[in-house]
């Protein structure tokens, strides 16, 4: 791959001297989707069962020992080996470290997952993302002097200023992974709204990541992609269901706001093109999804109970439903077990069987 589009979202305002895209890296899931629809049609059988996740990434030649987004419990300095955690005791989030910091946006691989299931015993190591963002710079001065351009006369600048565009440049031995039940046919794929090609290879789903997909859920658990709950319009930090016109918490219903063992971060914008538009003239833009707040991936969850589960056999109802599709299929949310690192003690309050109140 040679340089990827990176710029997302708004920027400054034309007051400023320097425009500024924000960044997004890399492509989420819905992205994705994008490709299966093109190949297997909108309306086709294969895709209405689609699930899709990410996404992740792999050195090539190792990509069943892909990458995912370290649980926010485990503290690294200086991209070495993690030695502290954060845990769970007497309903209070316990830190077994003095450092005030610790780095943030760093990966694990799948194949050291089992290295955070208890918390002694020896500590995973993390990496960072493969990719850098390369900033272009796009001028508009004036012809006779180093400065933006002025207002012209009507009081607009239809040539712009100065605008700083963000590209991605992927290290060669490197590559994206993303995770699908359904197989599409290794071969160059355009993809993106930009029309950028990439190879896609499909490889069938080996240990370790199948082992820890099919392990049910205990009561501590790490999402790897980033999720959104609630309804298509509010978006809550845990899967809600609606009783009446009530939301209630499917995991927390006997907490307050602020009592919630939930272990997390600033929320992330999201938001994704669907479908098309009435005249299904190819060339027209797809539709732009309501933006929403994700939950980033990283956060964990402390349950009273064990959920017994995976993450593919949770309800789609506890996931937001935009047209005809629950978000699920994008893999938001996408858990993996935590063990006991964080919940060294077992609880025997149950609130999961009665976890919506009448």
């Amino acid at each position: 791959m040679g340089l990827l589009y990176g710029s997302a979202g708004g920027f400054l305002s034309p007051e400023n001297l320097v425009g500024r895209s924000n960044a997004s890296f890399p492509p989420s899931s819905a992205t994705l989707s994008g490709i299966f629809a093109a190949h297997y049609g909108d309306r086709s059988e294969e895709l209405l069962n689609l699930q899709l996740a990410g996404a992740f990434w792999a050195k090539i030649g190792k990509e069943q020992e892909f990458y995912v987004p370290t649980p926010f419990n485990s503290l690294f300095n200086d991209g070495k080996i993690g030695s502290d955690l954060i845990t769970w005791q007497c309903d209070r989030w316990h830190y077994s470290t003095n450092s005030s910091k610790a780095e943030e946006g760093t990966w694990l691989s799948i194949s050291e997952w089992d290295k955070l299931q208890t918390p002694d015993g020896e500590k995973p190591t993390v990496s960072k993302p493969p990719w850098e963002f390369v900033p272009h710079l796009h001028p508009r001065l004036e012809d006779d002097e180093r400065r933006v351009k002025r207002l012209d006369e009507n009081g607009t600048n239809n040539d712009g200023t100065l605008f700083l565009e963000n590209a991605v440049q992927l290290k060669p031995d490197a590559c994206l992974i993303y995770l699908s039940n359904i197989e599409l046919p290794s071969a160059w794929y355009r993809f993106g709204g930009e029309g950028h090609l990439v190879e896609i290879e499909s490889l069938k789903l080996d240990n370790p990541a199948k082992k820890w997909l099919e392990t049910p859920l205990p009561r501590s658990f790490a999402i790897v992609t980033p999720a959104v709950w609630g309804s298509n319009r509010l978006s809550y930090r845990e899967p809600m269901v609606k009783k009446g016109e009530q939301w209630y918490s499917v995991w927390f219903p006997n907490y307050k706001e602020y009592e919630k063992p939930i272990l997390t971060q600033r929320p992330k914008p999201t938001r994704y093109r669907l479908g098309k538009q009435e005249n299904h003239d190819p060339q027209q833009p797809k539709l732009l999804s309501r933006g929403r707040y994700a939950v980033p991936a990283g956060t964990i969850y402390v349950l009273d109970e064990p959920l017994n589960n995976t993450w593919q056999s949770w309800d789609d109802s506890w996931f937001p439903k935009e047209g005809h599709y629950y978000f699920k299929r994008w893999g938001y949310g996408l858990a993996l077990p935590l063990g006991n690192a964080i919940t060294p003690e077992s609880k025997s309050k149950s609130v999961l069987e009665n976890n919506i109140q009448e």
